[in-house]
């Protein structure tokens, strides 16, 4: 499966990374490469945890076009 996700730094450098598709499936790395790898795990853990309590495996998400 393929999924978005979203990289951030915080304010100490650390990156976390996000996938919007899967409520509360974040995680974080020191480096980008760490993050992601973090990221896949957590994503499988989630879907994982998801598919056991009989839960939408995820949600809709959509890109929409805001002027600014």
């Amino acid at each position: 499966m393929k999924f978005n996700i979203t990289f951030d730094r915080d304010e100490d450098g650390v990156w976390i990374v996000e996938c919007p598709a899967i409520p509360g499936c974040v995680s974080q790395g020191e480096t980008r490469e760490q993050a992601l790898d973090n990221i896949r795990e957590a994503i499988a853990l989630c879907l994982e945890v998801r598919a056991e309590k009989g839960l939408p495996l995820t949600i809709e998400t959509q890109q929409i076009e805001v002027a600014a």
